[in-house]
């Protein structure tokens, strides 16, 4: 059943496969998962549940590997996640045939979870393409191999962001950050240089150069949800600054450029999900 960007009828996910020693998965594991919470927690997302998926214990003949690599593998997960003292739900009989592993799920503001992250083991493919590494002892080994997926789905991870935000999106990740509105066509060049000066600086800007009024022109940059406007009008251009209205808190008065500038580029750098002027 399609459902919107949720569940589509292809999708693209951001697959890796990490290839590592008996002595190295600790540290992998814990890299992974590191990098994982990191980044959801960039995008806003702390609200999470973990669930670590294992063997059915009545039906080990299913499985690849030995269980020698079943036991260090799930062990690694769970060392894992300890060192983090993160909570989490042992579930016997949800791993695949070939490795255990850690699944991170997301809730929507809907307050449903979705699968995103995925720490996996895979025993079958480093069987199947009879891949080894030479060890300390002058021997070949068969590796471990792991995949890992960060955000799962994009296109779901987008669906799940969307709703999360209701479209309203913190600056670091807004689409277009700032929206600079002339109030008279006489104050349009000053505009467009705030413009210039911005995207110079990196920052996503765009510059509202219709015939509109003052009104109409900041009525469509909140429906469009810019988190930040400037409004340059003849004092602005004059003092070389602009007035600030921010979105869902409204007029914040006059605003050295520099200043602004400063602030948005501590927002980028710092991933801030709020505002504060």
């Amino acid at each position: 059943v399609l459902h919107g960007l949720l569940r589509v009828r292809g999708f693209t996910q951001d697959d890796a496969h990490i290839f590592c020693t008996p002595e190295q998965i600790e540290g992998e594991i814990l890299r992974v998962l590191d990098f994982s919470l990191s980044i959801l927690a960039d995008f806003g997302f702390t609200d999470n549940k973990i669930e670590l998926s294992v063997r059915d214990p009545k039906n080990l003949t299913k499985y690849a590997g030995s269980e020698a690599m079943w036991q260090q593998a799930e062990a690694s997960l769970v060392k894992a996640l300890q060192a983090r003292s993160l909570p989490y739900q042992r579930i016997e009989g949800e791993a695949v045939f070939y490795g255990p592993k850690i699944d991170i799920k997301i809730k929507d503001a809907l307050g449903r979870f979705w699968q995103c992250t995925t720490i996996q083991f895979d025993f079958n493919m480093s069987e199947r393409f009879e891949m080894t590494y030479i060890g300390e002892d002058g021997q070949a080994h068969r590796p471990y191999m792991v995949h890992r997926a960060l955000l799962g789905s994009l296109e779901r991870f987008f669906g799940i962001l969307i709703e999360h935000y209701k479209a309203s999106f913190p600056v670091w990740l807004a689409p277009v950050q700032v929206a600079i509105l002339p109030i008279a066509d006489r104050h349009e060049p000053y505009a467009q240089a705030l413009g210039a000066k911005l995207a110079a600086e990196g920052v996503r800007s765009a510059v509202d150069a219709t015939r509109e009024k003052i009104g109409k022109k900041i009525r469509e940059a909140e429906v469009q949800k810019v988190p930040l406007l400037l409004i340059v009008g003849d004092k602005e251009v004059e003092r070389g600054t602009a007035s600030l209205r921010v979105h869902g808190q409204g007029d914040k008065g006059e605003i050295s450029f520099d200043a602004f500038l400063a602030k948005v580029k501590d927002f980028d750098k710092n991933k801030t999900l709020t505002v504060n002027f």
